[in-house]
C-alpha cells in the first residue's frame, strides 16, 4: 500500500517534524490541527468557538487537497484545554460542520503545546467512492 503526504500550503505550518496529513489507500489521516496565526505562528486570538471554526476550515482544506471532503470524515479526536469551561461553545461551533450523523468523536481535556491554544482536532476521513 502506498503512503502519500498531503500538503495544504495555506494551512500554517507548526515547524514540528510531522506531516499535515497522510493518505494511505482510501484513508486520509489528518494530524492534530490547531488555530495558529500564519503571520506570527502563535495561537490565534479568540475564544474556543473562533479557534474551532479556524481548525475545521483548515481540515476542510487539507481533505480537499487529498481529494476528499469533510463530508467523508469518519472519526475526530478533539482536545480541549478546559472541557468544563469550553465544551458547550466548542459543540456549538463543531455542530456547524457536523450533525448527529457526522463522524464518531472523542473529546478529552489536554494540555496543548502552545500558550493560548484552546482546542486541537485530529481527523480521519475516507476517500469518496470511485
Amino acid at each position: 500500500m502506498t503512503k502519500r503526504e498531503v500538503l495544504k500550503s495555506t494551512v500554517p505550518a507548526t515547524g514540528l517534524p510531522y506531516a499535515q496529513a497522510i493518505r494511505v489507500g482510501d484513508l486520509v489521516f489528518v494530524a492534530g490541527q490547531v488555530a495558529l496565526d500564519p503571520a506570527t505562528g502563535q495561537a490565534m486570538p479568540g475564544d474556543v468557538a473562533v479557534q474551532t471554526v479556524k481548525i475545521l476550515e483548515n481540515i476542510k482544506g487539507i481533505l480537499e487537497s487529498a481529494g476528499t471532503s469533510i463530508e467523508y470524515a469518519v472519526e475526530n479526536i478533539c482536545f480541549l484545554a478546559d472541557v468544563r469551561r469550553d465544551f458547550a461553545a466548542f459543540n456549538a461551533a463543531y455542530g456547524r460542520y457536523f450533525d448527529v450523523n457526522g463522524p464518531t468523536r472523542t473529546t478529552v481535556q489536554a494540555v496543548l503545546p502552545r500558550e493560548g491554544l484552546l482546542v486541537e482536532i485530529r481527523c480521519l476521513a475516507a476517500m469518496p467512492p470511485a
